[in-house]
């Protein structure tokens, strides 16, 4: 038994030092093996280190995982396709990616209508960031300026005034009605034409087109009747010609229809200046 421990001496053990006998060893004696002693403070042991088992480290297969996994039901759901993609937030999301030095270009670019080149500037990225903000802007401002207007006018007459909350419900209602189901219905009458269009650019083009509205419903405190009939009117004049410009170029391949196509777009722009200021700023001041 004993000479089975001294055999070892010369070897090299997996795990072990070699084995170190004393330099009067002999026959008789035994020779020990020696392990380096563990450091319990080095966190995972180091596999270079003699004397040590290689333990590789893996997680208990009960460990509670469940930041680490997608919870059921989640991610591994199907994605809407088709048309019910349309009804996501994330299918709208490319149209308010714009930063605010274009859509402070665009709206410049509105307040010259002639140049008609809106629509190819916007052919790559129309947005419905500008057209939503202009359009909630003109709601607000008009409302406000209106119930100004009135106000103003019972003052100088010393009569009584009342807050008429119905402004508001009606601008939106005019304003957001206005530039989405127009556009959608000349989108219909376009396709119905064969004539290339994009209901998004359509909508970005008429979203821009009232811009020049607000400013034309700040001038409108002005308590001069024929000066707020000049300021709305020419605002109107500008707006139509600003989409009937941008437009007539696409609408020709409609045929010999076009025309009264871009009369009509012309006319409705004019129709929408009229009702602004038929409601919003014309006051009649009561008798009591």
């Amino acid at each position: 038994m004993m000479s089975g421990y001294t055999s070892i001496d010369n070897q090299k053990v997996a795990g072990s030092v070699p084995a170190a006998a004393p330099a009067n060893s002999g026959p008789d004696r035994i020779a020990t093996v020696r392990f380096t002693e563990s450091n319990l403070q080095t966190f995972p042991p180091s596999s270079e280190t003699q004397g040590k088992i290689s333990v590789v480290f893996r997680p208990l297969s009960d460990a509670d995982d469940t930041f680490s996994k997608p919870a059921s039901g989640g991610s591994s759901e199907s994605q809407p396709t088709g048309w019910m993609q349309s009804l996501t937030v994330g299918a709208y999301k490319p149209y308010f990616d714009v930063d605010t030095s274009d859509v402070l270009e665009r709206i410049r670019d509105s307040l010259f209508p002639f140049r008609g080149n809106f629509t190819e500037k916007t052919a790559d990225n129309p947005d419905l960031y500008g057209p939503f903000w202009i359009c909630t802007t003109l709601i607000f401002v008009a409302a406000a300026i209106g119930t100004f207007v009135t106000y103003v006018a019972h003052k100088l007459e010393k009569k009584e005034w009342d807050y008429d909350i119905n402004l508001v419900n009606w601008s939106a209602g005019l304003f957001y009605g206005y530039v989405i189901f127009v556009p959608l219905g000349l989108y219909v009458i376009l396709k119905y034409f064969s004539v290339p269009s994009g209901l998004v650019q359509l909508w970005c083009l008429y979203g821009y087109s009232l811009f020049i509205f607000i400013p034309a419903s700040c001038l409108s405190i002005v308590p001069v009747e024929i000066f707020r009939w000049v300021i709305v009117g020419g605002a109107g004049f500008m707006s139509a010609a600003f989409v009937a410009m941008n437009l007539h170029t696409h609408i020709k391949s409609a045929g010999e229809r076009w025309f009264l196509i871009v009369a009509g777009i012309f006319l409705l722009h004019l129709a929408l200046a009229v009702v602004l200021k038929l409601y919003f700023f014309t006051v009649t001041v009561g008798a009591n």
